[in-house]
């Protein structure tokens, strides 16, 4: 028989991030509104109803266990961890509890995972890379060795443990000696499982699921899920449940996906199954779900048709099914025809709207599981501060803080909603970029490009997340941090800066004098990552003298030592600015260090330019720090062979262009020595079709920063027709991106405002051609771009 709905808990006033099944009568659940609940029933036929309440304090709950009973807890124990930091023993009873009988202290960042022995020895593991083991309430055993968050741990006995890692690595563990590593995930490792006689199964954000033997070999291969894979459990005939941000729980058997369960919720975070074979989830509806295979135990046709009626009223956005173009979908006809796979996904037109169908293998049925809303005629409304939106977004800027509402509607600019977002919640406006790049993610039917966003190679995948009332979570492609995998606000490092826009009633925006820096980053964490690398290098024979002498040490230290200082508490520096050493420093161990571990010492270049511009003023010291550059990113070998770039070139390049804009600021003698002119030069003939969206908005800064400067300082004609042709190139090539397009625009009618004061106007050549240039542009959504134009023409 297929599962189907049992029951339904609701208790929780936020994300169910954590559940746990002991027994058929107890189920234990963590939330994000710092409660952990201890549900119960008395028999198979009883409802299950609220036996604990545990609040330990007002952060996060996001793991829990059950612990046996014992003479001080006949019932049992609740263990919980959370965003505090501690491990919370509470003894269960029909209370509500805030006091915990035992408090686990030892961890300094958010417990995101729990395991339990048969004996009681706890495992914890948490973000502060760190997993720890725990015997009689005392800590036994520091498990070191992951260099990102440990999301899963299995303690298999007293003494032997497994711990997956956002790092993509799994390891096993025999008491605090690291045994083995698994490796073979792509991203992020979310969950962990044992299965009788075979060894254990993953989870990742890659979104496969892995089984493996205990020596490393990888048995099945599990793909089906769409998104992150969070959560897995062993159903008592070996089967394998698994829980994902695709609003989906599956269940596997021999390989195989045999059933999928759609949930009416974004993120399934947490299943868990019962002796009895029953499966619990835990969703991002605040909601514990109880399914059950055995039709004795099926909730109501009442309750069931309720639960698929809520399912088939949900809302997915056109980004997470495809393209939709809804004169070529076919009528409900289409689904008399059995699907060819289990999760097969149908979209067919039904009147004025456009639905999407899922095949159920279980029950050999099409299941609707929503309105597609970005196709045309959806057309549903929200309401946000009494005012009617296409969307209203919940998006997470912090841990441990409430979402804030983002409304939109499709028919605005994504930068004027993005800027009235974040001046509303008193946000940096430096954030601008990655509001519009999450507003694109989610409003397909309004993208103005591809999205082809920087990815890290090395840390793993993190994500806006959304809950969005009336649009699909977002694609796991955000920009990501180079050091941390965070793509929340307080996490990215380096957005791209706004360059303001200009309505029709708005004063003309050209001349447009404010540079645009990158500025922000995480310091400690480029440190932690650069030391990393540098260890690994002179760990390795074939690479010891490759890794940083003595005295490079010592200034890399002080250069951090500066830049912590001024990027955190910029009036009260007390050291002096950095200077030719730092910068020769840098220059020589970008010379001796593989293309793959550049990047930290890339950004620290990025830093280094935006805060200290006179590091490199020496005579000729700004030609050689920025050739040292282009040299380390292979920036001639990407624009010489125009073949698709590394990974490690793509980030190496990202953060050689954001350098090279923060070169250009206020008070930068762009007329003297020739750097300018080699900067433009080594970007001529750029392999356009090769670079990334980030990577374009980067080089329009370069730019634009350029055009800022020329406003108050004269250069040479032969420097600004590079700039000018640069300009051109630009614009021809980018097709897809508005802001690209803007900041381009801008720069370009700077150079003409500045030439025309001084009377040098472009050449008639020159001329003909932008003209050429702004009548062949994409027909972008944007009053501004159509603005700007104007301004130009203007000016010519």
């Amino acid at each position: 028989m297929p599962y189907k709905l049992s029951a339904t808990l609701s208790a929780h006033s936020s994300d169910v991030r954590a559940v746990a099944s002991p027994t058929e009568s107890i189920i234990l659940s963590a939330s994000r509104d710092s409660t952990a609940i201890s549900w119960k029933r008395p028999s198979p036929t009883v409802p299950f109803i609220p036996s604990s309440i545990l609040r330990a304090g007002s952060k996060f709950v996001n793991a829990v266990q059950y612990l046996s009973p014992s003479p001080e807890a006949p019932q049992g124990y609740a263990v919980v961890g959370g965003q505090d930091t501690v491990v919370n023993i509470f003894a269960l009873g029909p209370a509500q509890k805030e006091d915990p009988e035992y408090s686990l202290v030892g961890h300094t960042d958010n417990v995101c995972a729990l395991g339990i022995s048969q004996s009681g020895t706890i495992i914890s593991g948490s973000w502060d890379k760190t997993a720890k083991v725990w015997k009689q309430f005392q800590l036994a055993y520091d498990l070191k060795g992951h260099q990102q968050a440990v999301w899963g741990v299995i303690a298999i006995d007293d003494e032997q443990f497994l711990t997956a890692s956002a790092d993509k690595t799994i390891k096993y563990w025999v008491q605090h000696k690291m045994m083995r590593t698994y490796e073979g995930h792509k991203d992020a490792v979310r969950g962990l499982t044992l299965i009788p006689d075979i060894g254990f199964a993953s989870c990742s954000n890659d979104s496969e699921i892995r089984v493996w033997t205990m020596q490393g070999d990888v048995v099945h291969t599990l793909s089906g899920h769409t998104s992150f894979v969070y959560s897995l459990s062993v159903l008592p005939n070996g089967g394998i449940v698994s829980g994902g941000e695709d609003r989906s729980v599956r269940v596997w058997r021999d390989g195989e996906c045999v059933q999928m369960i759609i949930h009416p919720a974004i993120s399934v975070w947490a299943v868990s199954t019962m002796p009895n074979g029953d499966i619990v989830s835990g969703c991002s509806d605040g909601i514990v779900r109880v399914f059950s295979e055995s039709e004795d135990r099926w909730a109501s046709a009442a309750e069931l048709k309720a639960f698929e009626d809520h399912i088939a009223s949900q809302t997915i956005s056109s980004q997470q099914v495809g393209d939709v173009k809804k004169t070529d979908l076919p009528g409900p006809d289409a689904l008399l025809h059995p699907g060819k796979k289990p999760g097969e996904v149908k979209m067919i037109r039904n009147g004025d709207l456009v639905e999407a169908h899922q095949w159920d293998n279980a029950t050999s049925n099409w299941q609707k599981v929503g309105d597609v809303v970005d196709a045309v005629g959806s057309g549903r409304k929200q309401l946000f501060d009494g005012k009617e939106y296409d969307y209203v977004f919940d998006v997470d800027v912090q841990e441990g803080a409430p979402p804030l509402k983002l409304p939109f509607n499709v028919s605005e600019n994504p930068y004027a909603a993005a800027q009235r977002f974040l001046e509303q919640n008193d946000l940096s406006l430096n954030y601008i970029d990655e509001v519009v790049k999450f507003i694109e993610k989610n409003i397909a039917g309004v993208n103005l490009g591809a999205s082809n966003e920087y990815v890290d190679p090395y840390t793993g995948a993190s994500r806006y997340q959304t809950a969005a009332t009336s649009a699909a979570p977002a694609p796991s492609t955000a920009y990501m941090d180079p050091f941390t995998g965070a793509a929340r606000y307080s996490g990215a490092p380096v957005p791209t800066p706004p360059v303001p826009s200009v309505s029709p009633s708005a004063p003309k925006i050209i001349p447009y004098p404010k540079f645009v820096s990158f500025k922000q980053a995480n310091v400690s964490a480029m440190q932690t990552k650069l030391y990393q690398f540098d260890e690994a290098l002179r760990n390795e024979i074939s690479t010891a003298t490759l890794a940083m002498y003595p005295e490079e040490l010592e200034i890399v230290e002080e250069a951090f030592t500066y830049l912590s200082q001024v990027t955190s508490t910029p009036s009260q520096v007390s050291l002096p600015p950095l200077g030719g050493t730092h910068a020769e420093a840098i220059i020589q161990i970008l010379e001796r260090w593989p293309a793959s571990q550049r990047f930290p010492m890339m950004d620290l270049s990025r830093l280094v330019a935006a805060y200290c511009a006179d590091a490199s003023a020496v005579p000729g010291g700004r030609e050689r720090f920025l050739a040292s550059l282009f040299k380390a990113s292979d920036w001639t070998e990407v624009r010489s062979h125009g073949k698709a770039m590394s990974k490690a070139q793509e980030t190496n390049i990202l953060l050689l262009f954001r350098t090279v804009a923060n070169c250009f600021q206020e008070g930068t003698p762009v007329n003297e020595g020739q750097w300018v002119a080699q900067v433009f030069e080594a970007l001529s003939h750029a392999p356009y079709a090769l670079l990334t969206k980030v990577q374009r908005v980067a080089l329009a800064t370069i730019l634009f920063n350029f055009s800022c400067a020329y406003l108050t300082t004269s250069v040479a004609r032969d420097v600004v027709n590079q700039h000018t042709g640069l300009a051109l190139q630009l614009l021809r090539s980018n097709t897809d991106d508005a802001e690209v397009t803007y900041r381009t625009l801008v720069a370009l009618g700077n150079v003409i405002y500045a030439g025309n004061t001084r009377g040098i106007s472009l050449d008639s050549a020159q001329s003909a051609e932008l003209q050429t240039v702004m009548s062949a542009l994409p027909a972008f959504p944007d009053d501004r771009i159509r603005n700007v134009v104007d301004e130009i023409r203007t000016l010519l």
